[in-house]
C-alpha cells in the first residue's frame, strides 16, 4: 500500500520483492501497526517524504533474507521474529550519534517516510534497527509497542517523578504508557476530545484516577503532561494545568500551530519540551519493562489492503487502542 504524494491516499501495487543490502535484512511482515505519523505522511505534514513511498513503522515480522554483513553489526538469522521501529537508519558519526543522541541525527533516515515501511507483505531494515520481541506478545499485540509503546516511553522519561499526570489524547500511546504509570504508582489524568464518553470510560477501566474532556481543568494540579493530541491549542491548556515547576512534554512529531499566551502560564518555572524520534536505548528499555507490568495493547486488526479504511478510522477518533494491518 504507497503514497505518491497525490493527497489521493494509498494505493494497492505488486511490486518486485526487495532485495536486502550491506547490513540490511528482508522481514517478511507478519503484522503492522498504524500511527498518527502515518496520517502525517499521507497528509503532507512532515518534509521531505521519499515518494512512491510504503508507510508503516510499527513492524512485526521474520527475517527471510540477509544482505551482506557489516563488521560489528549484531548477528542475524534467518527466521528470527523482530520489530522495527521508525528510526530506520542513522550516520553513526555525527556529534548527536557520538553524543548518545542519534534520535537527532540530522542524516536520519525513517520507516515509512524515507525508507518504505510495513504497510506490505515485504520490508527491508537495517539489522541495527530491528529489535527481538519479548515472548509473551504475539505478533499483533507487539506491533503498537514499536512507536507508541517506544515513543510513549521516551516522553514519560521527561516528566520526572511527577506524581499527578496528565495525559492529552488518550490513543494508541497513551494507553499504553498509562499502564506504565499506574503500575509505578502514578495518578493518571486523561484528557480526550471533549465528550468522548467511550474514550474517558477506557481511561477509567485502565486505572485513570480522572478521565474527561480537554476542555475541563483537572481535579488537581498535575506535576507533568504528556501532550499526544497533535493540537497546539492543548499546549497553553496544559501549562495551565500544571503546577509551578512543572513540565509539559511534547510527544508527537507534528503539532498544529502553538497560539499565543500570557507569559504567566509559563512563569514559576514552567517547562514545555518537545520529544523527538526515538534511540535504540529506548527500544531496549521499554521491551523490557512491558512484559513486567504487563503492558496490555487494545487492538484492531485490519487485512492490509484495508489500510485506508484504519487511516481514516484513526483521524476520525473511531479507534479505541490502536489499529494492526495483518498482511
Amino acid at each position: 500500500m504507497r503514497y505518491h504524494g497525490d493527497g489521493r491516499g494509498l494505493r494497492e501495487e505488486r511490486i518486485p520483492i526487495p532485495e536486502p543490502g550491506e547490513g540490511e535484512v528482508r522481514v517478511r511482515v507478519r503484522a503492522c501497526g498504524v500511527c498518527r505519523t502515518d496520517l502525517h505522511v499521507i497528509d503532507d505534514e512532515l518534509p521531505e517524504p521519499v515518494l512512491p513511498i510504503v508507510p508503516g513503522h510499527e513492524i512485526v515480522g521474520e527475517v527471510d533474507a540477509l544482505g551482506p554483513a557489516r563488521p560489528g553489526d549484531a548477528p542475524l538469522s534467518v527466521g528470527d521474529r523482530v520489530g522495527v521501529p521508525w528510526l530506520g537508519w542513522t550516520c553513526g558519526a555525527c556529534p548527536d550519534c557520538g553524543r548518545g543522541r542519534e534520535n537527532l541525527c540530522p542524516s536520519a533516515r525513517f520507516t515509512g517516510c524515507q525508507r518504505d515501511g510495513g504497510y506490505a507483505e515485504y520490508a527491508i531494515a537495517d539489522a541495527r534497527y530491528c529489535f527481538p520481541l519479548p515472548e509473551a506478545y504475539d505478533d499483533v499485540a507487539a506491533a503498537p509497542l514499536l512507536c507508541a509503546g517506544l515513543i510513549g516511553h521516551r516522553a514519560y522519561r521527561m516528566t520526572g517523578d511527577a506524581t499527578q499526570l496528565g495525559i492529552y489524547g488518550f490513543g494508541a500511546a497513551a494507553h499504553l504508557i498509562a499502564q506504565v504509570a499506574i503500575h509505578e504508582g502514578r495518578a493518571v489524568h486523561a484528557f480526550t476530545r471533549p465528550g468522548d464518553t467511550e474514550a474517558q470510560a477506557f481511561a477509567r477501566r485502565l486505572g485513570a484516577v480522572w478521565a474527561g474532556g480537554s476542555d475541563e481543568p483537572p481535579v488537581v494540579p498535575l506535576d507533568a503532561a504528556i501532550l499526544f493530541a497533535p493540537v497546539g491549542a492543548l499546549v497553553p491548556a496544559a501549562l495551565e494545568a500544571v503546577r509551578p515547576g512543572g513540565v509539559v512534554v511534547c510527544a508527537g512529531i507534528h503539532m498544529s500551530d502553538l497560539p499565543s499566551f500570557p507569559y504567566r502560564l509559563l512563569w514559576e518555572e514552567r517547562v514545555v519540551r518537545s520529544v523527538a524520534n526515538l534511540t535504540r536505548e529506548d527500544a531496549v528499555e521499554f521491551l523490557a519493562i512491558a512484559p513486567e507490568v504487563p503492558v496490555r495493547a487494545e487492538t484492531r486488526c485490519y487485512a492490509l489492503t484495508d489500510a485506508n479504511e484504519a487511516l481514516e478510522d484513526l483521524r476520525s477518533g473511531r479507534l479505541t487502542g490502536a489499529a494492526v494491518l495483518v498482511p
